[in-house]
Order: C-alpha cells, then structure tokens, then sequence
C-alpha cells in the first residue's frame, strides 16, 4: 500500500511542477509583450520628433534663401534645470553653393555669468560638439539634422552661457558664427 502512495505523491509533484512552468512562462511573455510595446511607443515619439524638427526646419529655410544655417528654437535660447540630459538644440547647415561640398562645424563657449572656466562651459556639451566632413549637395540641406545634447551635473551653479556655432567650406569660414544661448536653472 505503501507503494501506490508515493506514486500519487510523486504524480502530484509532476502536475505542480507543470502547472509552475506554464505560469512562469506566461508571466514572461506578458513582460516581454510589456517591454516590446513601451519600447515601440517610445521610437515612434523620436521618429515623430525628428520628422517635426525636420519639417520646422525646412519652414525656416523657406523663409529665406540666402540662410546658411538654421536652430531650433528659433529664438536660440535652451533652458535646462540641473541634472537634466536630455535638453539641447538643433540645426541644420544649407549649401548656398553652386558645388556639393563638404561642411564642418564647431561649437565653442564664448561668455559665461558664473564664475566657470570657458573650458568647463565646453564640457557641459555631451553631443554633438564638433563634426568634420558632412556632405551637401548644392543648394541643398544637411540630410539629417544635428543635435547639440548637453549634460548638466547636479553641482553645476546656476549659469547664463554664450555658445557660438563656427561653420566651414571645405578649409574656408562659412559665414559668421551663430550664438545660443543657454541658461542653467536649479530644479
């Protein structure tokens, strides 16, 4: 008798142990389905971003021919609360040209009302700082538009920094350089 107990005992375990697998690995699907669908969301807002940027920026271009470069905001003027990264601006360069031809740029930090080295104001720039060899076509626009990411740590003091975009043609200067403005807030 003893015999047909352990049996039942051990088909039991079997069944619980069934039972455990299949919850567990619905629990997992649900969390991936989960994962997957926060993820989706979140590119079609970038794709959704970049194709409004994109399109601000050809508005602007349209305003005027002779424009050689355009930000966004317009207004160049960034405000970002201390410990935020995800702020900053973006622009685009327009070949006034007759010729394709390659374009550079730089950005650099030209007045701070902290007491911040002009150097430290530099570092704040965590994208987009200076790129080389970007490809135009005449009388055409950048493909893609460039963001200028900043990193603000939470030590930072308060700041009203004045950053300058420095462009060139091949090894010429492109223009004068463009100012933005960006003013560091506590939270």
């Amino acid at each position: 008798m003893r015999k047909i107990t352990s049996k039942k005992a051990a088909m039991e375990m079997s069944v619980g142990t069934i039972v455990t697998i299949v919850l567990l690995m619905t629990v997992l699907i649900l969390g991936l389905v989960l994962v997957r669908s926060i993820f989706s969301g979140a590119i079609k807002n970038i794709e959704g971003i970049d194709s409004a940027v994109e399109s601000e920026i050809q508005k602007l271009f349209a305003e005027s021919n002779t424009k050689k470069i355009v930000i966004i905001p317009s207004t160049r003027e960034v405000e970002i609360k201390k410990g935020e990264d995800t702020r900053g601006f973006g622009f685009s360069i327009r070949n006034i040209g007759e010729s394709a031809d390659r374009f550079s740029y730089s950005i650099s930090a030209e007045e701070a009302s902290c007491d911040i080295r002009l150097s430290e104001a530099e570092d704040l720039i965590a994208l987009g700082k200076d790129k080389n060899n970007i490809q135009i076509p005449a009388g055409d626009i950048m493909e893609y538009p460039t963001f200028i990411k900043f990193g603000i740590p939470e030590t930072f003091p308060p700041c009203k920094i004045t950053y300058a975009i420095s462009m060139e043609k091949g090894t010429k200067i492109y223009g004068s350089s463009v100012e933005v403005y960006l003013t560091v807030t506590s939270k």
